[in-house]
């Protein structure tokens, strides 16, 4: 299956299946196996699972790149968002009920060739498009609906990627760094364990 052809129908199975994928590893520590979804997202691509709580991330983990199924990505991806994300403690049973699932599946990644900052600024897009920065063993990736929740411009998009490749924030300037630029399908639950909608910021 194409990036451009995932729907909103497939959008709702891979929420559900996050939230059914973490209830199931915390109720018996075991990966949740099922035969039909495996089938049905059979192809490679690169996943983000992000759980929030009322007062904001609650974890965030995923394959930046296409190396996995997308039905193995996922449950790998959910399961380690809700207990392995070195920023917070691990999630209980008990908070299943205050928490949202959202899903990022990444296109391939285009890497941003430019003459000048103000060329590679212009390539970007926000709401559009997340980045990747790299530099030797050192990467940063922000999804693309993270530059609208903190309205950051290109430019700070740029800056806060090389941060979390921590880099210094004006690396994105200098031509030894790969400025990677990719698009995100995000769908998310709009409470916990409740609609399910596409969030489209175009």
């Amino acid at each position: 299956m194409d990036f451009d052809k995932i729907s909103i129908d497939d959008g709702v199975l891979l929420v559900q299946m996050a939230r059914r994928a973490v209830t199931e590893y915390l109720s018996s520590n075991k990966k949740i196996i099922n035969s039909e979804f495996d089938e049905k997202f059979s192809f490679n691509a690169g996943v983000f699972v992000t759980i929030n709580d009322e007062s904001g991330l609650r974890g965030c983990i995923g394959y930046p790149l296409a190396v996995k199924k997308l039905s193995n990505a996922l449950i790998d991806a959910a399961i380690s968002a809700a207990t392995d994300d070195p920023r917070f403690s691990s999630v209980k049973q008990i908070d299943l009920k205050k928490l949202i699932f959202e899903i990022t599946i990444l296109s391939k990644t285009e890497r941003i060739f430019a003459d000048s900052t103000d060329e590679i600024i212009n390539s970007i897009k926000i709401g559009r498009d997340g980045l990747i920065i790299e530099k030797g063993s050192q990467s940063g990736l922000l999804l693309p609906q993270v530059a609208i929740e903190y309205n950051w411009n290109a430019k700070q998009l740029l800056e806060q990627t090389c941060h979390k490749a921590g880099l210094p924030s004006d690396s994105w300037k200098d031509n030894t760094i790969e400025i990677l630029k990719f698009q995100g399908l995000i769908f998310k639950e709009t409470s916990s364990n409740g609609k399910i909608i596409q969030e489209k910021f175009q």
